[in-house]
């Protein structure tokens, strides 16, 4: 298994409190396939087969808790979110990714989680508390699966001191904003900062990050009614790309989701190489902080 991480010599990863260090290694050692921060337990996860759900997964009455199960699917072990091992049956090579999902509040990040691994959509959600994470599996190619592990957090979190504990050991992003609200936007580069200052890859490079202009189905606002200035926006400020998304009519979710994750692969920093059988580490750096409309960037 490829999975270790280790702070670059010239910064120094700050020491986390003890209720820190508890809580990331809870999220990260749970034996469920998805944990959240909350009161209550929330669990949400997706399989998919080049796009299709297994009919077997299924979603809570209340629009809120996520759900579901598998049957013959392996529940993650929680060990480690950047893994890279060989599937005995298959033959295939495993990739687990961290990928956050971060953003203003109500901007639509459970939304689009919950479209994307479950190709489902409600108006009655209630705003996270915490963090979620959810696991979706992918058939990448005809010698890669791809485990996602995506972390639903709070908008309200970029406020207190635990990004820091949630973005640990990322590989990948997206930012959200509410097309109909242009607050949102302007706050999308606070959480961009706030991600570029506390994670990175070995080489110090930024984890790849995709702008997400939500609820496109609606009037839009600001900046998203120009695309050529969004197409600068995002060169200028380091995304790897953007895209208009809609959670209530499934647009261009599964698109943003395959950028991604081919910016994850193709990245110079992230410390893995295609094919390759050797066993690897991939290190991560975390410091404290002092169109179809979309873009390749």
């Amino acid at each position: 298994s490829i999975m270790a991480y280790s702070s670059k010599s010239e910064k120094h990863e700050p020491e986390l409190s003890n209720d820190e260090s508890d809580l990331f290694s809870s999220c990260l050692n749970s034996q469920d396939s998805t944990s959240t921060v909350k009161s209550e337990p929330s669990r949400f996860q997706g399989v998919d087969d080049n796009g299709s759900l297994d009919a077997n997964d299924s979603i809570s009455g209340d629009g809120n808790s996520l759900n579901s199960s598998s049957p013959g699917e392996k529940e993650s072990d929680g060990e480690e979110p950047v893994e890279f091992v060989s599937d005995p049956n298959t033959k295939k090579r495993v990739c687990v990714f961290k990928v956050l999902v971060i953003g203003e509040v109500g901007t639509g990040k459970t939304s689009i989680i919950k479209r994307y691994v479950h190709h489902f959509f409600s108006e009655n959600y209630r705003p996270t508390i915490g963090v979620d994470f959810a696991n979706k599996v992918l058939n990448w190619d005809t010698h890669t699966v791809v485990r996602l592990q995506l972390w639903d957090i709070a908008g309200q979190e970029r406020f207190g001191n635990m990004t820091r504990v949630y973005y640990k050991q990322a590989v990948g992003a997206f930012i959200v904003f509410d097309v109909t609200r242009n607050s949102t936007f302007e706050a999308v580069m606070k959480w961009k900062n706030d991600l570029d200052n506390k994670v990175q890859f070995p080489d110090g490079s930024n984890i790849p990050c995709v702008l997400l202009a939500n609820k496109c189905d609606q009037p839009k606002v600001g900046m998203i009614t120009d695309k050529d200035k969004m197409d600068s926006f995002c060169v200028e400020k380091g995304f790897s790309g953007w895209f208009e998304t809609s959670a209530k009519e499934d647009i261009n979710i599964n698109q943003a989701v395959k950028q991604l994750i081919s910016k994850i692969f193709t990245s110079d920093g992230w410390g893995g190489e295609e094919g390759s059988d050797k066993e690897e580490k991939l290190d991560l750096t975390t410091v404290i902080p002092e169109s179809t409309s979309n873009c390749s960037c």
